[in-house]
Parts: C-alpha cells; sequence; structure tokens
C-alpha cells in the first residue's frame, strides 16, 4: 500500500476499502456467492492448533477450486476461549467451536460447498435446553456484552493494516490532526469519562492535562503504554495487542498529539511473544503509510513508537517502577512525591496509559465523548474487559457496560457454576483485590460500588469460586504470589507479606490458633498502611476481605483444626468407604503406594504413606473415596 499523505488520502482509503470489508450484513442472498472464513489467532486457540486449521482450510479450498470465492482469514481472540479453537464463517454468521486441524475437510465440503452446516461443531446453548446455534448474537455468552475497547478483535486480521483501515482505522487519528486543537481532545476525552482501565480508574482526560500543561525537559515528553499484563489469569490486554494493536498505537498517537508528545513507548512482558511480533508488524505498517513516523498524513506532526521489553516482574505494572525499567534501572517503585505528569520517564512530563484505556480512545473520538458516556454508571462511563476464568462454565474475555452486576456476569455471561455446585465468592482485581461473597452478587460494577464491598476493579481478572474453594487457602495462595513478585524496596512488603503468608499456612497447616486470627489482621491492615507502592498497599486485600466475609472458615480452621471446603490436605485424610468394588484402580494409580487391598475386596489406604494429592479420588469410578 502506498504512503497517505493527507488526511484526505487516508479517507479516501478508507471508503476504498469498504467493499472488501467482509463483514457482509447487509447481505441478502441465501447462498453467498463469496465467503470469508475467520480463525482466532489469539494465544489460546493458536496453542490449540488454530494455525494448522487455516492451513488446512486454505488446502481444502484449493483442492476444490474454489479460491476465487473463499478466503481465509487470520483474526484475534473471539473471547470465547472455553469453546476454541473458533473458526467463524462469514456472511453466514455460523460460528463453529472446537474445531480442530481434522475439522477443515468437513467445513469446506459440507458448508462451503454444499452449504450444509456441520451441526456437531455448532455450540449448545445451555438456556435454551442445550439447543444448537449457529449465531453468536444467540448466545448467552455474548448477548449482555457491549464490545468497543474489543470493538476489532475477532473481526479482521490484526496482521493487515488495512483491515484495521476499512474499520475506521486512523480516522480519528486524521480528524485530532485537522479538526481539532491538543484542548479540545484533551476536553473531548474528559467529557468522555474515561478512567483508566489499569486498576487506579484516575480520569484519563484530567490526566492528558497535567501532562500538556506541564513544560517539556529538553524539548522533550513522552507517551507510555503499560502492556505488563501480570496478574494471575488475567489475558485481557495481551489479547487486544494480539488482536488490535493499530487501535493501540494510533491512540498513543492521539495522546502524543494532545499532551505536545512526539515520542512513545509500549512497555510489554517479553514473554507475550506473539503480541509483540503483532506490535512489531502493526508498526512497521503504520509507519510504511505515514500514519506513524515523521510528518504524518501531511501535518507536520512527529510521532514514533518503540518497544521495551519486560521481564515478568509483577511490580513493574506499577507506573514507577515501569518508568525506572525503561530507564535501563532497577524496577522499584519511589515515592509518588510528584505525578508521572510532571516528572516520569527520564524526568519529563510522561502520559501513562494501560492498553485497555487506549483501545477506547479512537472510537470515543469518531463516535463523540456524547455516545460513550451514555454506557455505565454516573460514576464509571463506557465498558469493562474482563478475564472471566475459574469455577464459572464460559470461560472467556468479555467486555460489559459498567454497572453490569456480577451476577449478570456470573450466571448469564459465565453460564453458572459446572457441576452442580454451589457459587461461593469471585474475586476481583487479581492479587491486589478482593473476594466477594453471593450477598454482594447483585453489586453493579463500578469503581466505587466494588471499593465499597472492599474489592477494586483493578486491570481485570475476575476467578469464580465454587463450594469445593477453601477461602483460607485461596488467601494463602494470592499471599504467596505477592511475597515472590515483591520487589523488597519497602520492609512492609518485604516482610510483611512474607509473615502474612507463614501465619496463614500455619492456619492451613491446623496448627493456627485464635490468637493467630488477631495477628493476622492487624499486619494486614499495618502492611496495607504502610508499604510503598500499590503492590504491597493491597496485597492484603485477599486477607482482608476473606476474614471480613468468610470469617466462619478461619474460625473452623483454627478452632475445630478442620477446613470446611475440604480443600487443606493437612488437616483431611482420604477414606476408602463401603462403596469399594475392589476394582484397584486407586492403588494402581497411587504414587505412594499407600493402598492395599485384593481384587474385588474393599481397599485400605495407609494413612502414614498417604501423599493427599487427591489421584486416587479421580480415579474411582465408584466416588467410594471421601476426605475426612
Amino acid at each position: 500500500m502506498k504512503k497517505l499523505n493527507s488526511v484526505s488520502e487516508l479517507k479516501s482509503a478508507v471508503q476504498g476499502f469498504k467493499p472488501i470489508l467482509y463483514l457482509r450484513e447487509n447481505h441478502t442472498q441465501e447462498i453467498p456467492d463469496k465467503r470469508d472464513i475467520l480463525v482466532c489467532g489469539g494465544t489460546g486457540c493458536t496453542s490449540s492448533n488454530s494455525l494448522e486449521i487455516i492451513e488446512n482450510l486454505k488446502s481444502e479450498i484449493n483442492k476444490a477450486g474454489l479460491n476465487d470465492s473463499v478466503q481465509v482469514h487470520l483474526t484475534g481472540c473471539f473471547g470465547f476461549c472455553a469453546m476454541g479453537p473458533i473458526v467463524k464463517v462469514y456472511p453466514d454468521n455460523v460460528f463453529y467451536i472446537h474445531v480442530s486441524p481434522e475439522d477443515a475437510h468437513e467445513i469446506v465440503e459440507s458448508h462451503i460447498k454444499n452449504n450444509v452446516v456441520v451441526e456437531r461443531l455448532l455450540f449448545e446453548e445451555p438456556t435454551l435446553n442445550h439447543k444448537k446455534v449457529k449465531k453468536h448474537e444467540d448466545m448467552s455468552f455474548y448477548k449482555k456484552q457491549l464490545r468497543i475497547a474489543l470493538r476489532n478483535c475477532g473481526h479482521i486480521n490484526p496482521e493487515d493494516i488495512t483491515e484495521y483501515l476499512a474499520n475506521d482505522g486512523y480516522l480519528a487519528l486524521g480528524k485530532c490532526l485537522t479538526e481539532m486543537t491538543p484542548q479540545q481532545v484533551i476536553d473531548e476525552m474528559k467529557a468522555s469519562g474515561l478512567r483508566g482501565r489499569g486498576g487506579a480508574g484516575f480520569p484519563t482526560g484530567v490526566k492528558w492535562e497535567s501532562c500538556a500543561k506541564n513544560p517539556a525537559i529538553n524539548g522533550e515528553k513522552f507517551v507510555v503504554c503499560n502492556a505488563d499484563e501480570g496478574d494471575p489469569g488475567a489475558f485481557m490486554d495481551r489479547s487486544l495487542l494480539e488482536g488490535d494493536p493499530n487501535s493501540v498505537l494510533e491512540a498513543m498517537a492521539i495522546a502524543g498529539y494532545a499532551v505536545g508528545a512526539n515520542k512513545g513507548y509500549i512497555y510489554i512482558r517479553a514473554e507475550y511473544p506473539l503480541a509483540i511480533d503483532r506490535l512489531k508488524i502493526a508498526i512497521s505498517q503504520a509507519e510504511e503509510i505515514g500514519v506513524l513516523g515523521k510528518n504524518i498524513l501531511g501535518t507536520g506532526f512527529d510521532f514514533t513508537i518503540e518497544l521495551k521489553y519486560g521481564a515478568g516482574a509483577f511490580v513493574c505494572g506499577e507506573g514507577t517502577a515501569l518508568i525506572h525499567s525503561i530507564e535501563g534501572k532497577r524496577g522499584e517503585p519511589r515515592m509518588k512525591t510528584f505525578s508521572s505528569s510532571k516528572h516520569g520517564l527520564w524526568n519529563a512530563p510522561t502520559c501513562l496509559n494501560n492498553v485497555e484505556t487506549f483501545g477506547n480512545v479512537p472510537a470515543i473520538i469518531n463516535k463523540g465523548a456524547d455516545w460513550f458516556a451514555s454506557y455505565g454508571t454516573e460514576d464509571s462511563k463506557g465498558t469493562k474487559v474482563f478475564a472471566l476464568g475459574g469455577k464459572v462454565n464460559n470461560v472467556g474475555l468479555v467486555e460489559v457496560p459498567m454497572g453490569t452486576t456480577l451476577r449478570e456476569i456470573v450466571y448469564e455471561i459465565g453460564g453458572g457454576i459446572p457441576n452442580g455446585r454451589e457459587f461461593k465468592a469471585v474475586q476481583t482485581g487479581g492479587p491486589s483485590g478482593g473476594c466477594i461473597s453471593p450477598k454482594d452478587l447483585d453489586t453493579p460494577i463500578d469503581y466505587k460500588s466494588l471499593s465499597d464491598i472492599g474489592s477494586m476493579m483493578g486491570s481485570g481478572g475476575m476467578l469464580v469460586l465454587d463450594d469445593t474453594d477453601c477461602m483460607v487457602d485461596i488467601a494463602k495462595f494470592f499471599l504467596d504470589f505477592s511475597v515472590d513478585e515483591s520487589c523488597g524496596k519497602c520492609t512492609p512488603c518485604r516482610i510483611g507479606t512474607k509473615r502474612l503468608y507463614e501465619l496463614l499456612t500455619k492456619i492451613c497447616e491446623g496448627k493456627g490458633c485464635e490468637e493467630d486470627l488477631v495477628d493476622l489482621k492487624d499486619l494486614a491492615l499495618t502492611v496495607k498502611n504502610t508499604a510503598l507502592c500499590g503492590l504491597g498497599k493491597c496485597a492484603p486485600n485477599p486477607v482482608l476481605s476473606t476474614m471480613d466475609c468468610f470469617y466462619d472458615e478461619y474460625i473452623a480452621h483454627v478452632r475445630d483444626h478442620k477446613c470446611p471446603a475440604g480443600k487443606c490436605s493437612a488437616m483431611l485424610d482420604f477414606v476408602i468407604t463401603d462403596d469399594c468394588i475392589g476394582c484397584g484402580l486407586c492403588k494402581k494409580n497411587c504414587p505412594a503406594d499407600a493402598i492395599t487391598g485384593n481384587k474385588k475386596e474393599k481397599h485400605v489406604i495407609d494413612t502414614t504413606k498417604c501423599l493427599k494429592c487427591g489421584t486416587c479420588i479421580e480415579k474411582c469410578k465408584k466416588g467410594a473415596i471421601v476426605k475426612r
């Protein structure tokens, strides 16, 4: 594609690509003359051979002589990760799940050649008595979602900038450069009510305005994108970068124009190779057509973007530690005596936002602040992306309007708790967040409401727990993560989190007493109030929230030395009941040779040898092994 030298050339190019856009929503033919097959190319699906699916589809289409009427496209994440690999056929709008490379032949032979949908690859909707549905719009997982940040993920090829242009790509940047002053751009962001999606929720427009007003240092200001997503189970930012990298690049250029910066950095974890590769491709293509680099679209505005790699330290997701890491220093936070908007990267004013925050910006500029602010609540405008995981049927990436309740996400979008188990809690905000009990399930998701019940929005991790989960053990799990990720700079975090973890370990091993609970809470509050940065201040949140909502479980652990959920193995014995038929599967699979017994006779577990690994329970087909 040739270089675009003006905004008018950009607009002409965007219009020129419209006819080839494969989202033919107004297609009226019963049997389409041309089709497009979209295959998920996100990390989850590529790890399940989706790239091989693409190659097999292309091969089958070539064998059938259909190259002129059918095209196969790589896309970003569709969101419904539990159902991957996903293949979608347009304009039929047929959604196939759990596709394997071997299914390519049947999809082409049956659906593409003979217009017969492959029924066995369709999703069975639980709310419709497991009726098979063709369209994603009919799935409860998608019905309440509203995609703004993820608007292009699953629809366009992230490695082809022309497909981003076909979806109004870089028009927002062109509009800012030719129709708006920097202050007007900032005013639009303020009016939209967009708050930072990285966890703190600081108003984006206010941050941009502060950076714009502070004078440059040595003629420099910077825009930094925080892509150091490190929460356990969180993959929102990574998926956005893998599925729609140009939206983040465009937003950073808009921010650069608004605050007076000509240089941007994306700080991304080195263990996200797919996101890095696609960012490199997107940056190269954007520079080639003139929407990044020198004299963008002939307007005289210069903006370049460079990737900086993180080594996987969770603390480097904190703004000041991230800046230190980019500068080549040790990734440790500093006291926030001044904001990064005043003295940030190399002491220059720096505009720092995370991936999802930037992902919303082009849509806000194109559609207007009022449009964005029409979604959400008074306190929290727009939508929020969550990585929904844990004990829930529909695991995946969801984007919902602010104000959607936790119950709607867990039971409608998430499809409820599997295996008929009872809902116990939902953890929001990852290791920095809190556990929310059933009594607060109708809480609307916004910054204030979550804070009021002792949790937080965080970056968007959402872990669902059922009645087999021990809340003391969950708090211990997150403390273990925080201990490992502490940079060690301040004593409350370096020592305090370790002592908290030791107390929780003592309690989970059945060695605790009620005085330990007093010490646990006092220490948690001390760490929360005295730690240097957000990691240390929020590390005790899982302890405090579980003690607040599930104190009876803590009491059971220290007073009765029992784990009500049957999770803490130190307080349990594995026992074979009279239901045993002597099949020998448990004995055969026991790694410690702790099970004895003859064929067709009841077996016995030697508790002195038992590792309490649970293998015997998994292998027993009669459910004859229990925890006591």
